[in-house]
């Protein structure tokens, strides 16, 4: 009988000093991806997630392989305790930007330590791709996607030579949107002469999801290049289009294009739950994304599974 669970990543912003460490001390597989990650990275990537400093840590080319080596010794820790049929049984993958990443690991399609190489590439390139203070990010609450698209392309359009788009279409009426620093403060200043919007800056090190990471995407093609991607043993729902993909011979291009392209998390749940999935189990740390999903479709139930005690409530049931 075809599952009703689907695996669900985060992305950037759920890092914490001492993630994974309850993994690492328990399992022996999590404690294994911890290894391979510091190996491939060449250095001690599970100090720096389990007593590092906060500000090392939240560094784009830090944060981006740390959250990715927790959620793979979430599954890992999962896989040990409770066996192979509960990891290959979901019906599909899915994660928040960088966790497509993770997505794809769980499901084949990314070797881990390919995998952790090339989000320590992709977050470094992010950062330089737009010096600091040039770019920012802003949520958006209380306007619909087309109106706020239309004024995005307004603002974009006005002769200042600067840009900003939607990045994330995070759900329940929150827009996340990118670019120039004056582009969004202009885009901003908009939005409360209209009224009925609300606009809450974001503390971010660059803009996300954008055009001005066109120099990020590039770097992350040519490194593209040399990883072998194998079939995929569950489909990932892609950030890109949010369609379930089984193609390998995808995967590179819509990595690529992840990263100028805005991320439709709304829009992916929503193709989950079409497909048949009616519950979300979260690798990783925190739960960023059951707030996330709890807006946008309340009847879906999003579990944790990033902690021994998850792990152990969920041994306990019938799955």
């Amino acid at each position: 009988m075809t599952s009703d669970y689907a695996f669900i990543f985060p992305g950037q912003g759920s890092q914490q000093i001492g993630m994974g460490k309850a993994l690492f001390d328990r399992y022996a597989a999590a404690r294994a991806i911890f290894e391979e990650a510091d190996a491939a990275l060449g250095e001690r990537l599970s100090s720096r997630c389990f007593e590092g400093d906060e500000r090392e840590l939240a560094l784009t080319a830090n944060t981006q392989p740390a959250i990715l080596t927790c959620s793979v010794a979430a599954l890992a820790a999962a896989r040990e305790e409770l066996g192979d049929d509960f990891v290959e049984g979901a019906r599909c993958c899915f994660g928040h930007s960088l966790g497509e990443f993770s997505a794809l690991v769980a499901a084949g399609g990314l070797r881990f330590a390919d995998a952790v190489r090339l989000v320590r590439l992709r977050g470094a390139a992010m950062q330089a791709a737009v010096p600091a203070g040039i770019g920012a990010m802003a949520a958006i609450f209380g306007i619909d996607p087309e109106p706020l698209e239309a004024l995005c392309a307004q603002i974009s359009g006005d002769g200042a030579g600067e840009i900003v788009s939607p990045a994330n279409e995070n759900g329940g009426g929150q827009i996340v949107v990118a670019g120039h620093a004056g582009a969004v403060a202009r885009l901003s200043a908009a939005i409360k002469e209209l009224g009925g919007g609300k606009v809450i800056p974001l503390n971010v090190s660059a803009p996300f999801h954008c055009e001005l990471m066109a120099p990020a995407a590039a770097r992350l093609a040519v490194a593209l290049e040399s990883v072998d991607v194998s079939p995929l043993r569950i489909a990932v729902i892609s950030n890109v289009d949010a369609k379930a993909n089984q193609d390998a011979g995808r995967v590179k291009d819509l990595l690529v294009r992840q990263v100028t392209d805005r991320v439709r998390w709304d829009e992916s749940v929503r193709s989950a739950m079409h497909s048949g999935v009616r519950r979300a189990f979260e690798i990783g740390h925190g739960r960023v994304l059951a707030g996330l999903c709890k807006r946008i479709a309340r009847d879906l139930v999003v579990r944790p599974l990033g902690s021994p005690a998850d792990i152990d409530v969920l041994k306990h049931e019938a799955l």
